[in-house]
């Protein structure tokens, strides 16, 4: 299959060796991305699998550069660098398991989708990759101070059957993982997605603890072991980090209390049924939840 030229090659494609049984991991950040969790976990991956950039996807018929801009850095304070939103692709050679990875890190694209996508298919089709996870991460009613929920699904019952995931049964908007994960399906390429639910009333905090969970999850996919101890500890100092700032508030002590309760009381399989952005409560739902609850404990103090 030819590759799109849009897509730049950092060394030609005559040198590209073959890659063993090789996987893709693809993040993005964006819509499927809350707490940069997702992005978070496939760029760990990346480093600790000492993976190599071999190259990006040109940004320019893809992205509508006034609402995601470009920026500008000072190199040595004087020389001006644009960064432009990126798709970059890395590959992970000599794992400890019996696979070699393709990890894609990017931004999800705001045009043309569909072309986006076959690029991604040809470039995984050349290197022979038979199976693919995305990363995603979502706003959920869920507290900080619980395990990290992590749903994987898939659309081919035999991959359901072989990993151990969920059929994915979600019908509704979507975003680029969800357009991917067809154009590989047509492709005839096995996928699979890995959503974590990270707490919506810390929707703007970066979350390594849901990055965590999300790694954890996609090793024990790929079979190969990544080194998490740098993760754990930021996940460690993450948590503590929250907790003082939410100890601090009373009303936001109360209310993680009462996620809590909800936690511990959901019955396992209808909380991890099915994770997907717009399967759970929008973050304007969500944030008009905790809205209501304030302005009813207020007024339950003004009562007293």
């Amino acid at each position: 299959m030819t590759i799109d030229p849009r897509f730049d090659f950092e060394q030609p494609l005559e040198q590209t060796d073959a890659l063993r049984d090789p996987v893709l991991i693809a993040a993005f950040r964006g819509w499927n991305d809350a707490g940069d969790a997702a992005s978070f976990a496939a760029e760990h991956l990346g480093r600790t699998w000492n993976a190599r950039r071999i190259g990006t996807i040109d940004p320019e018929d893809f992205f509508d550069f006034q609402a995601v801009r470009p920026t500008v850095h000072l190199d040595d304070g004087l020389t001006r660098r644009i960064t432009w939103p990126s798709n970059d692709f890395f590959i992970a050679r000599g794992t400890e398991g019996p696979r070699d990875a393709l990890v894609l890190v990017g931004t999800e694209p705001n045009l043309k989708w569909r072309t986006f996508s076959n690029i991604v298919v040809q470039i995984a089709d050349h290197f022979g990759v038979e199976l693919v996870i995305t990363l995603g991460a979502l706003l959920a009613d869920v507290p900080h101070t619980r395990p990290v929920p992590v749903t994987g699904t898939a659309a081919d019952d035999d991959l359901v059957q072989r990993l151990g995931l969920r059929r994915s049964r979600y019908e509704g908007p979507t975003g680029i993982v969800g357009v991917l994960h067809d154009a590989f399906r047509r492709a005839g390429i096995a996928s699979a997605s890995l959503w974590a639910a990270v707490p919506h009333y810390l929707a703007v905090t970066p979350n390594p603890k849901a990055a965590l969970a999300l790694v954890e999850s996609a090793v024990g996919l790929v079979g190969a072991p990544a080194d998490i101890d740098s993760l754990a500890r930021a996940a460690v100092e993450y948590e503590g980090r929250m907790d003082e700032i939410i100890a601090a508030d009373e009303d936001a002590s109360t209310y993680v209390r009462v996620l809590e309760e909800r936690a511990d009381e959901r019955d396992e399989q209808e909380s991890l049924e099915e994770l997907d952005p717009s399967s759970l409560p929008s973050g304007d739902a969500l944030a008009a939840e905790l809205e209501r609850f304030l302005r009813q404990r207020s007024e339950g103090d003004d009562k007293i």
